[in-house]
């Protein structure tokens, strides 16, 4: 927990890196295998924190979990226990989606509060009216969120906002329900495609998935799958991004261009040259990065979870960038952190402008969450001298290899204990 990295600035980054699936799609299919009694096989999976988390989450719920290198293993009981209690959620938010495969299978479920990343509120008013519009009783009490029903009937839901949590525990709740659910303002993500995907693979009849609609045919029952998780477009962004701010040449394969096109897009505004492939993508920048404006929305926006690597790329590049934050409104704590390696930026409310700057200048700084935590490296890599990152523990949670793949393109950075 008191590791750090020491990042050395100058290097230019180039060559090729791979990535394998997304983080924020391999945790909510985990909990997917809920709803299946058997083996449930998950192929592509990134070797990161969070995974461990949750397999120790499923074992809690009487499921059997073999991780092995990026395969991971569920076998699930006939009768799942349905208490997730605090000390195996506690570490990190997506251990909620385990709400809606325990009030589907069970019909009722005890999930502590989660924890997670400092990124600003995120309720979960969203998710308790998706399953009470399904028939469940849902109530917070002493920290749990507690839900119950005699039995769960599909119904029309619009979600006040395309929230991707609330997407996926109604979804997995629906999936399971007698008669027919829409989901009206559905989010869009393509780790919500994946999810339709798997629970597809076991028998569900889902429509509409990438749309802003979502139409569930409920079914008595669900059988276990192999299923490939969706490669990791924040990860895979974070890459590209990191080639415009070091002027450098790095090929990013194992993801699907489409899922980040407007990110992309982004980076040929800066001045970068980008190429797409079925697999991947090449982004090369020889000049300083020109200024961009980004506003952050969901999918098929520019994603939230992108916002500290935009910061850094503005902090470096030629002109003023205005940067508005419409998803979670803590998300600027990263701009303090920029400050300190002499960043010319200040916010007012949704809104950070950035003027950009030659350079930046080494400093200790410290990680809030995962994103900025990658943020923070990319922005050592463009000062100049040793920058201290502190707290690196955010960083293992999503992004396997990190270190290993940094110096495969060139960037000078160790790893400090305590």
């Amino acid at each position: 927990m008191n590791d750090r990295f020491l990042v050395t600035g100058g290097a230019r980054l180039h060559g090729e890196v791979s990535v394998v699936g997304a983080k924020n799609s391999v945790l909510k299919l985990m909990a997917a295998a809920l709803l299946a009694e058997g083996r449930t096989t998950l192929t592509n999976c990134p070797e990161i924190a969070d995974v461990p988390l949750m397999a120790d989450v499923l074992r809690g719920l009487g499921a059997v979990v073999t991780l092995d290198g990026e395969t991971v293993t569920i076998d699930t009981p006939a009768e799942p226990k349905f208490h997730a209690d605090f000390d195996a959620v506690k570490q990190f938010r997506a251990s909620v989606c385990v709400l809606g495969p325990l009030i589907a299978r069970c019909r009722r479920a005890v999930v502590a509060l989660p924890g997670g990343d400092a990124i600003g509120s995120r309720p979960l008013d969203m998710h308790q009216a998706g399953l009470r519009a399904l028939g469940a009783h849902s109530t917070i009490e002493h920290g749990c969120v507690v839900a119950e029903a005699e039995s769960l009937t599909g119904a029309a839901i619009a979600l006040e906002f395309p929230s991707v949590g609330a997407t996926e525990n109604i979804l997995m709740a629906a999936v399971l329900a007698n008669g027919t659910t829409t989901i009206d303002n559905s989010a869009r993500e393509p780790e919500i495609i994946d999810l339709c995907v798997m629970l597809k693979q076991m028998g569900a009849r889902i429509s509409g998935e990438g749309t802003s609609t979502l139409t569930v045919t409920g079914v008595a029952k669900l059988s276990p799958t192999t299923h490939v998780v969706v490669g990791d477009r924040i990860v895979a962004a974070t890459w590209g991004i990191a080639a415009a701010m070091t002027r450098g040449d790095i090929r990013v394969t194992g993801v699907d261009p489409a899922h980040l096109q407007l990110v992309l897009n982004k980076l040929v505004d800066a001045g970068a040259e980008v190429e797409r492939f079925s697999d991947g993508f090449r982004v090369r920048q020889t000049d300083r990065p020109r200024a961009v404006n980004f506003s952050t929305l969901p999918f098929p926006g520019f994603p939230t979870d992108l916002q500290p690597m935009a910061i850094g790329l503005a902090a470096v590049a030629e002109g003023m960038s205005v940067i508005t934050e419409n998803v979670f409104e803590a998300r600027f704590r990263f701009v303090e952190e920029m400050v300190r390696l002499g960043s010319d930026a200040r916010t007012d409310g949704h809104h950070a402008v950035i003027r950009g700057i030659e350079q930046l200048s080494s400093a200790p700084v410290w990680c809030s969450d995962i994103r900025a935590g990658a943020g923070l490296v990319l922005a050592g890599l463009v000062a100049d001298g040793i920058t201290e990152v502190h707290d690196v523990f955010h960083i293992d949670r999503g992004y396997p290899e990190f270190i290993g793949k940094l110096r495969s393109l060139g960037a000078e950075i160790e790893r400090v204990n305590g």
